[in-house]
């Protein structure tokens, strides 16, 4: 007798679904068939009785609305943190700087100087580029600021503005020891459509960066003309050793520093000066690392040299005299002589009953400074004697080694006849 075969138990249930939803698709269709002829036999009869259909109550319509962006002014109720909070945020957004660099490069000037070197015994000339930036003008000049090395040594120096017009420039005043100088100009030189389109730097305020803060950089990188780049400012208050063997406090930036760019300016994001860049301060070493001197620093330096009074020579038999032997400080001699100064007149010697001896001066001594102003080289203490009358009294500010350290003091110097 054949038994019959029992079906798998999983293939039942599978099938079972199956069957399932083959009739919930019928019933659907025949749902929907039905529904829809109701309605169509419905409506029908209805027009037919001259009975309109109810219509909806409220047409339906797609409407796009345009909502205003929120304002990006602070309310003047936050307290100052979430202000600079909010500042900050919005300054970091900004990826566009073109308007600032549009409303900036009339203030940006490039550079070209020409240096004569000796070379083996032949006087030889050689050219070079830099950055600036108009920071002033009086009655009869326009003033330019840039780094000292851009012009240290040089025989020629013209100024390249905004619309490619070139004229020359002489040094109104330099600072070796901060890297900083000012170019004047004759504003009689400039073109009147060059003036119209050029104008005054506005300076900010660094001592207020912080880190993170978006950052421009402007300059006449390699030579070629100005260029723009960007980046934050990465570290503020950095040491840097210079070549001269001094330290100076700079704001460090990833912003590209190149060859050129020295004596640029390094801006905000709101168009101002907030520092002046230099390429030997590391920016050729070291990928993502420029740096600048802060404007804040800077400024007052800049004002001393444009408000610089040139003094008059006097006639020979007038002039001043002070009684020393010396050398101007180079790196060589600042090394040498363990000394952290990058500038003044190392004393190598003192005439017997001079001035200077009377005065307390001695060799060795390094003079840095007359009445507040600074002494860098020998020819500025040669320019100073010779435009004051014997008898002056000066008070010289002067380095001394002391217990194996310099250490600075100050001497009342009543200045002596020159002799003939």
């Amino acid at each position: 007798m054949n038994e019959k075969k029992k079906m798998n138990p999983v293939l039942k249930v599978f099938l079972s679904g199956v069957l399932v939803i083959f009739f919930a698709i019928v019933f659907g269709l025949v749902s929907g068939a039905i529904f829809l002829g109701v309605s169509v036999g419905g409506n029908s009869i209805l027009a037919k009785l001259g009975i309109a259909p109810d219509e909806p109550e409220h047409e339906l319509t797609t409407e796009i609305v345009y909502v205003e962006p929120e304002s990006e002014e602070i309310p003047e109720d936050l307290e100052e943190e979430q202000k600079a909070v909010a500042e900050a945020a919005a300054a970091a957004s900004l990826t566009d700087v073109s308007d600032v660099v549009d409303e900036v490069m009339p203030s940006i000037v490039s550079i070209v100087v020409v240096s004569e070197y000796n070379y083996f015994g032949v006087i030889q000339e050689a050219g070079g580029a830099g950055s600036g930036f108009i920071v002033g003008e009086n009655d009869s000049d326009l003033f330019i600021a840039t780094n000292y090395h851009v012009i240290e040594d040089t025989t020629e120096i013209k100024v390249q503005f905004c619309d490619n017009e070139t004229i020359p420039a002489e040094v109104k005043g330099k600072n070796m020891a901060m890297d900083l100088a000012v170019l004047a100009i004759d504003l009689d030189s400039i073109p009147q459509e060059t003036r119209d389109v050029i104008h005054i730097a506005t300076l900010g305020d660094s001592d207020t960066l912080r880190v993170g803060e978006p950052a421009i950089a402007i300059g006449n990188a390699l030579g070629y003309g100005q260029s723009v780049t960007t980046g934050v400012i990465s570290a503020l208050n950095r040491e840097i050793m210079l070549q001269n063997g001094s330290t100076g406090v700079f704001i460090q930036t990833d912003a590209a520093i190149n060859q050129g760019n020295s004596g640029g300016a390094l801006l905000n994001t709101k168009g101002e000066v907030i520092g002046i860049n230099s390429n030997k301060l590391g920016g050729d070493y070291v990928e993502g690392m420029g740096y600048a001197i802060p404007i804040s620093a800077a400024r007052p330096i800049i004002d001393g040299l444009i408000n610089k009074t040139e003094l008059a020579v006097l006639p020979e038999s007038e002039q001043a005299y002070l009684g020393i032997s010396g050398l101007s400080i180079t790196s060589e001699i600042a090394a040498a002589q363990s000394v952290e100064t990058p500038y003044g007149i190392y004393i190598s010697e003192i005439v017997p009953g001079s001035p200077a001896e009377l005065a307390g001066l001695k060799r060795g001594d390094i003079i840095v400074g007359y009445d507040g102003n600074l002494i860098e080289t020998m020819e500025d203490l040669k320019s100073y004697l010779a435009s004051v009358p014997a008898g002056t009294v000066a008070t010289f500010s002067y380095m001394r080694l002391t217990n194996d350290e310099y250490a600075e003091y100050s001497c009342d110097v009543t200045l002596g006849q020159k002799e003939g």
